[in-house]
C-alpha cells in the first residue's frame, strides 16, 4: 500500500476529529486524511488477531440501485448472481469491462427496498460514471450516489461479536457470514453485516454520520482498539484478500485473480461473460500466487519473478507478516497452470534475484 505524506484539499470521514483526538498518524490515501496508525501498525494488527479492533472505512463510497429494472442493471454489470440473493444478503463481486477486466471490486446487498453497493474509495467516481451510463442504456432504473449520507465503520477480531452485542439491538450472533440486519441506533436506521477485509470475524455497520459517530465513541470508550490503514492492509494481505491497484486492476480479470468462483453461469448475458467463462474452463493468461521467500527481503509491488532463469511475472503485495513472522509475497506468474506448492521462483530486488517458493494461499486463515 503506498501512502503519500503530502495532503493537499482532503477528504475527510464524519469521524476525523476521533482520528485526531486520539493522536493518529494521518496520511493522504485517495484523496483522504486517513489514520495510517494510532499506537502501532503491530500492535493494531495483533489486537485484531487476538482481540478486536475498529477500523473507519466511511472514505469508502455507497451506491443505491432502485427501479423496476434494477437487479436486470446488476446482472449486466457483474459477474456473480445478484439474482440469487436473499432479502439482507450481500455478495462479493467485481465491475468488469467487456474484455473481463477489473474495474473494482465491491459488495452488492440485497435490502427490502434497494440494492446498495459498496465500492472502493479511489475508484468511486469512475464507478459511478461506468455505473449510470449503464443505467441510462436500460432505463427504468435510478443509480444514487449516496456515500454521503452514509458513514461506516469495521468491527473486527475473534471477539467482534460479544463486543458489538453489547452496543447495538440487533441479535448479530444470528447473523451468518455475508447476511446483514437493519436496525436502529440513536433514532437512526443502521445496516450491520457481518462482513469485513481481515480474515477474521467482524462486522461492518453503515448508517448516518451522527449515529455512526455515537457507536464509535462507544467503543472506544469500552477499550476496542482503533486500527489504520497500516494494520488493515497487513491484516488483509495475510488472509490473501485482494487489494485493487495491487491484484486487481482492468488488465487484470477475476478467474487470473484467484476469484474464479465469483464468476457464475448466468443464463443472462453480463460484460465479460464469454471471457470470463472461457478463463474457468481453459485459464487466463497469468495466475495469483502466494510465494515464501527463502532469502531474506521485502517482496514489493512491481519487482520482477523469475521461474526457471526466465522473467515470468511480477510482485502484488509483499511485506513481513507479523502473525507468521515470515516474508511472504504474492504476485502472478504467466501460464494458466497453477504451480504446485515449494515450486521455486526468483524475486529481483535491486539487481540481485532471492530464492522464494510457492505456498499455497491464504497465508493465514482463523481458527474455527
Amino acid at each position: 500500500m503506498a501512502y503519500t505524506p503530502s495532503i493537499m484539499d482532503p477528504k475527510r470521514t464524519p469521524l476525523f476529529e476521533h482520528h485526531r483526538q486520539l493522536g493518529a498518524k494521518l496520511v493522504d490515501f485517495n484523496g483522504w486524511e486517513m489514520p495510517l496508525q494510532y499506537s502501532g501498525i503491530l500492535e493494531e494488527h495483533h489486537a485484531v488477531r487476538e482481540g478486536v479492533g475498529v477500523f473507519d472505512v466511511s472514505h469508502m463510497g455507497q451506491f443505491e440501485v432502485v427501479g423496476d429494472r434494477a437487479l436486470e442493471l446488476l446482472q449486466y454489470l457483474v459477474p456473480n448472481d445478484i439474482g440469487k440473493l436473499d432479502v439482507d444478503q450481500a455478495a462479493y463481486t467485481q465491475l468488469c469491462n467487456a474484455d473481463g477486466g477489473t474495474l473494482d471490486d465491491l459488495l452488492v446487498y440485497r435490502l427490502p427496498d434497494r440494492y446498495l453497493m459498496v465500492v472502493n474509495a479511489g475508484t468511486k467516481a469512475k464507478d459511478f460514471q461506468w455505473i449510470e451510463r449503464h443505467a441510462e442504456d436500460v432505463g427504468g432504473v435510478d443509480v444514487r450516489d449516496a456515500s454521503a449520507a452514509y458513514a461506516m465503520i469495521a468491527i473486527q477480531g475473534p471477539q467482534a461479536e460479544a463486543t458489538l452485542s453489547g452496543h447495538i439491538p440487533a441479535d448479530i450472533a444470528q447473523l451468518k457470514p455475508f447476511r446483514a440486519v437493519e436496525t436502529a441506533l440513536e433514532s437512526a436506521p443502521i445496516i450491520v453485516s457481518r462482513t469485513g477485509y481481515t480474515g477474521e470475524d467482524g462486522f461492518e455497520v453503515m448508517g448516518p454520520p451522527e449515529a455512526i459517530d455515537a457507536l464509535w465513541t462507544r467503543l472506544i470508550e469500552s477499550d476496542v482498539a482503533p486500527v489504520g490503514l497500516g494494520a488493515r492492509d497487513t491484516l488483509r494481505f495475510e488472509a490473501a484478500l485482494p487489494l485493487y491497484g495491487h491484484e486487481l486492476d482492468e488488465q487484470t480479470t477475476p478467474v487470473e485473480a484467484g476469484l474464479g468462483w465469483s464468476v457464475k453461469e448466468k443464463d443472462v448475458d453480463y460484460l465479460g461473460k464469454d471471457v470470463l467463462l472461457g478463463q474457468k474452463r481453459e485459464g487466463g493468461r497469468k495466475r495469483l500466487v502466494g510465494f515464501r521467500m527463502a532469502d531474506r527481503g521485502v517482496p514489493r509491488q512491481g519487482y520482477l519473478l523469475y521461474r526457471d532463469g526466465q522473467e515470468a511475472g511480477d510482485v502484488t503485495s509483499g511485506m513481513k507478516s507479523p502473525t507468521l513472522d515470515a516474508f511472504l509475497g504474492m504476485g502472478y506468474l504467466d501460464g494458466a497452470e497453477k504451480p504446485p506448492e515449494g515450486t521455486e521462483i526468483e524475486v529481483e530486488m535491486r539487481g540481485q534475484r532471492r530464492r522464494a517458493e510457492v505456498v499455497s494461499l491464504p497465508f493465514y486463515r482463523k481458527s474455527s
